[in-house]
């Protein structure tokens, strides 16, 4: 029986994470379960970092960007040996079971405990929307909100001087956020992974919108191409001088949208709600406007690429 919960954060952060930390302490508390809060992830969990959570700890927690609790990676966590250190640091305090919050990382350690006796469910929190069995995760609304600002105010201006603007944004294994952006602030063309990288079509797609308008916008993957090499070529090649701006982690901050506060509590209370109904070894996951739970490792061997290029079909269109 599940008396107390432990709940941590790991891998990057992402906004929305402390919602998420919040709704699970506050429905273990109405569920009359103990809470204790693990320090920079399985790291912390490692050294024992963990300290007992009350309804105040979470307070004014809800609308804060990054995690209050820490995160930390630790690579070391693969070793069976230090994964048994961990459940041991948890039996010290009388913890039965883990909720584990962010990413892939995250899932594969929360995996692990389970396989060595412990209660664990995951939530998906990561701005990259690259987490397999669920079509959203935590963080990636407010990251898409950050990045479609910074690319209108570049839009602004790159017409005003007649440019084309290249933005490279976070998503080295998931083209979530480079397509979905591209939709939303009208790309010329738009780089991923799942795209691939073809210059002749870039500089036709530049060279054609140059013929309407005074800028263009490139959104890319990180990892996929070198942005200042291409922007110089786009300046030789085509009517436009180019310029390149990596966003890099100011796309990790700021306060979570509304989207995200409110799937993070719900998501939150899932994970309790699902421990205590016996769901181990179990994600939460958002499948069609419903938040359910699915079994962790069909989460990590699940693919949503195919979603992927079906927004960038889309964006095709719209071009």
């Amino acid at each position: 029986m599940i008396r107390t919960i432990a709940v941590l954060t790991s891998g990057g952060d992402a906004p929305g994470m402390n919602a998420a930390i919040r709704a699970v302490v506050r429905t273990a508390l109405h569920k009359g379960l103990k809470v204790y809060g693990v320090h920079d992830g399985y790291l912390g969990l490692f050294k024992g970092q963990i300290e007992e959570l009350k309804r105040g700890s979470v307070s004014e927690k809800l609308g804060q960007g990054g995690t209050y609790l820490g995160t930390a990676r630790l690579e070391e966590f693969v070793d069976v040996e230090i994964q048994k250190v961990a459940l041991r640091n948890l039996h010290i305090y009388g913890i039965d079971a883990l909720v584990a919050i962010g990413g892939d990382g995250t899932y594969r350690g929360a995996l692990a405990l389970s396989k060595l006796g412990l209660p664990v469910i995951t939530i998906p929190c990561t701005i990259d929307n690259d987490i397999g069995g669920t079509e959203f995760t935590i963080g990636f609304d407010t990251a898409l909100n950050t990045i479609v600002e910074a690319a209108d105010k570049l839009r602004d201006t790159s017409n005003s001087h007649r440019r084309c603007s290249l933005i490279e944004v976070m998503g080295r294994n998931c083209g979530d956020i480079a397509v979905w952006t591209s939709i939303a602030c009208g790309a010329e063309v738009c780089i991923t992974k799942e795209t691939g990288f073809n210059l002749d079509e870039v500089l036709t797609n530049i060279r054609e919108a140059a013929k309407h308008k005074r800028h263009a916008i490139i959104i890319v993957a990180e990892n996929i191409v070198d942005i200042e090499e291409l922007a110089q070529t786009i300046t030789k090649k085509t009517p436009f001088e180019a310029r390149a701006t990596v966003l890099g982690h100011v796309q990790r901050g700021g306060k979570p949208t509304v989207r995200d506060r409110v799937l993070a509590s719900e998501m939150g209370v899932k994970a309790v709600e699902a421990l205590l109904a016996g769901d181990d070894q179990h994600c939460v996951a958002s499948i069609g406007n419903k938040i359910v739970t699915i079994p962790l490792e069909e989460a990590l061997a699940s693919s949503d690429s195919a979603d992927t290029l079906k927004k960038y079909e889309l964006f095709k269109v719209l071009w």
